[in-house]
């Protein structure tokens, strides 16, 4: 608290005393049901508010209006009273540790699927089409806009009735009031378009008729960009007159500041900034808008490391500061603060892997597998009250997070490290362009487990035999993969990407990387080579490029390998290739008309995911009780082990996580190692 102390400012609002100065931002995080939250979504908020938040915005996108419910999206819906006593109950499971809790509501206008449930067509300020959802709205009528200002009020007054400290507008990332706002997309003739006043009439409607319905008691405030960043969107200018218009009405309470807009996959790169982008990049935009508004202004982007977030309190930038994806890595961060444990922070790398989940499932973090799931695995591991001896042999971030786990439940565990320092294969995607961020999953993991008195032996290749001298009761194999170029003939002729990103071998000037993965490796190792001069093909049997790779982050791969002249050649598959004097030649084959082509290039590199290494397992596994299997019915649905017992006689379980099972990701190698350590 002493070294952070403007983040413990209590903030009040109106009536709401909000504990601290840290928030977490509304979003989505596709927990909810049939349009109401569950035991899973207040679960992932409690731990926020037991672990010290300040103020935890749930429901992000949650709609107003039975056309404005992406029902594909797993969002809150607020369209009728129904929504009143879940809200309540809801709240109150989170308010009870301490924090204050509101929601953010909006109507999505054009930004959703016209041929997905409930099949109504999205409505706009014009019929501007959206790229993102590929969508043509109808240009709202006058009783479209009517109904939409009514359905924001009734929605505004649920959140009230059920006892909610608060709401938030959503008035950016393009939903349908800053698709008034905006010149790229409201085109109207009519009093709610042409100038910035017309274009801002539907929004102060919209909070004209919440205030009549809620009074001026209830705390409301919207959620608004600073910048739309589009070539002919509003500008910083019009955004900043925006707010001070707003801000000047006495209806708003706060206004929670980002920067961009999500009508496209590049701008949403922009809206959600990675790890590519700088520290608190947008922090200058918030301050501009709080010296020009006498209300409270929140911010968030990019803000994960305490220092800056204390900084932008106690030089006046903003009143608020969100770390949403912090508190998705810990959501205990205060609370550590509070007991003077900050080195115990597990801290945010900003790969946002959790944004990019839901736009496929659910959200996850990278490296915080007990994110989303705390109904079966814990944020806190508790002691056992059985020691047992535990070796783990590999020190990636699967053998790490099952040294923690087994460290924390206070067994005596030895940890191999064939390498001279532990990290895996993530030392090697770190030194991707823009990715030494990762190493920061190291950083913390390998911090914990000292702290946990787990003897970390580097340099040294485990064999059976000194695995068994050590007489474990458990032994967890976390020995990863190798590179594997995969099956195409010729394929001894290819290098692969570990062999560029690690420095074994120097990119040639001419370059066809064959990315038959679809996710980082490939992207990053173009961009590497690219940035060091070499033309790139980069060529997929996919339909695009970066198939696996998340909305937030394929836009920066893809602009950066652009800016060096990279190609991109989909559809293909590599089927051979042979040396021809001193060049090589690369034959593809058109994954649909079955059509061949070749390119002759200086170097082939080929990113195919990894094989296990799996020696070492098969070399256990008879002399353990459960021959390495588990009952995956109990792993699936309750995140635990029980094994299957082949042998009675054997001298110890025996697991294995990670990619010495199969080629995965971060995730997947420290959730294996999560569900087998956590109850260990």
């Amino acid at each position: 608290m002493n070294q952070y102390p403007a983040l413990f400012q209590p903030l009040k609002i109106k009536g709401v005393t909000i504990r601290n100065r840290v928030f977490s931002t509304g979003h989505a995080p596709m927990y909810a049901a049939n349009g109401v939250p569950t035991e899973r979504y207040l679960r992932y908020h409690q731990e926020k508010a037991k672990g010290g938040i300040g103020l935890t915005i749930f429901g992000g996108a949650t709609s107003v209006a039975p056309d404005a419910w992406a029902a594909y999206w797993s969002t809150l819906v607020a369209k009728d009273d129904s929504c009143v006593e879940p809200l309540r109950d809801f709240a109150n499971g989170i308010r009870e540790h301490g924090a204050a809790v509101m929601i953010q509501l909006t109507h999505l206008g054009r930004k959703m699927k016209w041929d997905q449930a409930p099949w109504l067509p999205p409505i706009s300020s014009s019929s501007t089409r959206e790229p993102d959802h590929r969508s043509f709205p109808k240009e709202a009528e006058d009783w479209d806009i009517k109904r939409a200002i009514n359905d924001y009020a009734q929605a505004v007054r649920r959140c009230r009735d059920a006892g909610l400290d608060g709401c938030e507008l959503l008035f950016s990332a393009h939903h349908l009031v800053d698709q008034f706002w905006s010149r790229a997309v409201n085109r109207r003739t009519d009093g709610y378009g042409g100038t910035l006043e017309n274009r801002m009439r539907f929004g102060l409607e919209v909070l004209e008729k919440a205030r009549e319905l809620v009074g001026d008691d209830f705390v409301i405030g919207c959620r608004m960009s600073a910048d739309e960043l589009l070539p002919d969107g509003n500008d910083q200018s019009e955004q900043l007159a925006i707010a001070s218009r707003y801000a000047g009405t006495g209806m708003l309470d706060f206004i929670n500041v980002v920067t961009s807009n999500v009508q496209d996959f590049n701008s949403h790169s922009h809206y959600v900034p990675n790890m590519s982008y700088p520290p608190a990049p947008y922090l200058g935009l918030a301050s501009a808008i709080k010296r020009e508004v006498d209300i409270k202004v929140f911010h968030a982007s990019r803000i994960t490391d305490l220092a800056t977030a204390n900084r932008a309190i106690e030089e006046g930038h903003v009143d608020m500061v969100g770390m949403t994806r912090a508190h998705i890595a810990d959501p205990h961060i205060m609370k550590k603060l509070v007991e003077g444990r900050p080195e115990q922070i597990r801290d945010c790398v900003n790969a946002s892997y959790c944004i990019d989940r839901v736009y496929g499932g659910d959200a996850a973090c990278l490296h915080n597998a007990a994110t989303g799931r705390e109904r079966t695995l814990p944020h806190i591991i508790v002691r056992s009250s059985e020691r047992k001896r535990v070796v783990v042999v590999g020190a990636g971030p699967g053998g790490l997070e099952a040294a923690r786990a087994a460290g924390e439940r206070g067994h005596t565990v030895t940890l191999f490290e064939a390498a001279d320092r532990t990290g895996g294969q993530i030392n090697i995607a770190a030194r991707g362009p823009w990715r030494e961020p990762l190493s920061g999953i190291v950083r913390w993991l390998d911090s914990e487990v000292r702290r946990l008195g787990v003897d970390v032996r580097l340099n040294t290749r485990a064999d059976a035999e000194a695995v068994l001298a050590l007489d474990p009761q458990v032994v967890i194999v976390a020995t990863g993969g190798i590179p594997n170029k995969g099956r195409f003939k010729g394929h001894e002729l290819a290098v692969s990407s570990w062999d560029i990103l690690t420095g074994r071998v120097e990119p040639a000037h001419n370059v066809l990387l064959w990315d038959d993965n679809g996710q980082h490796q490939g992207l990053s190792v173009g961009e590497f080579m690219a940035k060091r001069g070499s033309l790139i093909e980069l060529v997929t049997p996919d339909r695009m490029p970066a198939a696996e790779v998340g909305i937030t982050n394929f836009p920066v791969h893809l602009r950066e390998i652009y800016k060096h002249a990279g190609i991109f050649t989909p559809d293909r598959r590599l089927i051979e290739v042979y040396a021809e004097a001193t060049q090589l030649v690369a034959v593809l084959r058109n994954e649909y008309s079955g059509q061949e082509e070749e390119r002759v290039i200086d170097q082939v590199v080929a990113e195919h995911g990894t094989l296990p290494v799996d020696e070492l397992y098969f070399a256990l596994r008879e002399g353990s009780v459960n021959f390495g299997e588990v009952d995956l019915n109990v792993l699936a649905e309750e995140d635990r082990v029980i094994d299957v017992i082949h042998n009675p006689s054997g001298r110890f379980r025996l697991y294995r996580v990670g990619d010495a099972v199969a080629s995965r990701n971060i995730h997947a190698a420290i959730y294996d190692s999560l569900r087998i350590g956590h109850d260990l």
